[in-house]
């Protein structure tokens, strides 16, 4: 069986044409800025509201599974 050989037709490029490769090859030429400031905050923040809620709830915790084993063990 012969594989079949053609040009791409208009149909198979991108709209834009050979603009569209150096707009690509540009953003790939980028250096990567990413958001670290504000993931640092949002890890730092939700720490603290853990260990915030901890605080609060561990002697409830504590309670509800000291009488939970308790009950179980009879």
């Amino acid at each position: 069986m012969r594989r079949r050989t053609t040009t791409p037709t208009p149909r198979h490029r991108h709209p834009s044409g050979t603009g569209y490769l150096s707009r690509v090859r540009a953003w790939c030429d980028q250096p990567e800025r990413g958001d670290v400031p504000g993931w640092v905050l949002i890890t730092i923040m939700t720490a603290g509201l853990v260990a915030a809620l901890w605080l609060v709830a561990e002697p409830l915790l504590t309670g509800m599974f000291t009488s939970a084993v308790s009950s179980v063990g009879g």
